[in-house]
């Protein structure tokens, strides 16, 4: 690894603790529910992509939870400046994570793949 890419694990590392204390600091108590997934720093650690877990949602909480931590991201970011003393924070944007879903309909689709070939070698 070199010391650019250990220095973005690194903000990961720390935005992945920060965030969920941050949003825990709102006023908003249905935002403290929220779980955080994953962060992933782009661009030089300016951008960052929180990913959120979907919690079995619907679409119209998503978009109320997505909605409100945009305007809730200056807070969040002023937080995270605060405590690690940062000169720059990453730009936050946040968005529900879809890896699981993903992952369980593969998983599930091997299964019908496995149950059906033991019929075809018959």
């Amino acid at each position: 690894m070199t010391p650019e890419q250990i220095k973005v694990k690194r903000t990961e590392s720390l935005l992945k603790e920060l965030i969920p204390e941050a949003i825990s600091t709102l006023s908003d108590a249905r935002l403290h529910e929220l779980d955080i997934t994953d962060v992933k720093c782009a661009r030089g650690r300016i951008d960052a992509k929180v990913y959120l877990d979907p919690h079995y949602f619907n679409e119209e909480e998503r978009r109320f939870f997505l909605k409100q931590l945009a305007k809730a991201r200056p807070v969040i970011e002023e937080y995270c400046l605060q405590e690690q003393g940062w000169f720059r924070c990453p730009k936050l944007a946040f968005e529900f994570d879809d890896q699981l879903e993903k992952s369980q309909k593969i998983e599930a689709l091997f299964a019908q793949i496995a149950k059906e070939r033991p019929k075809e070698e018959e």
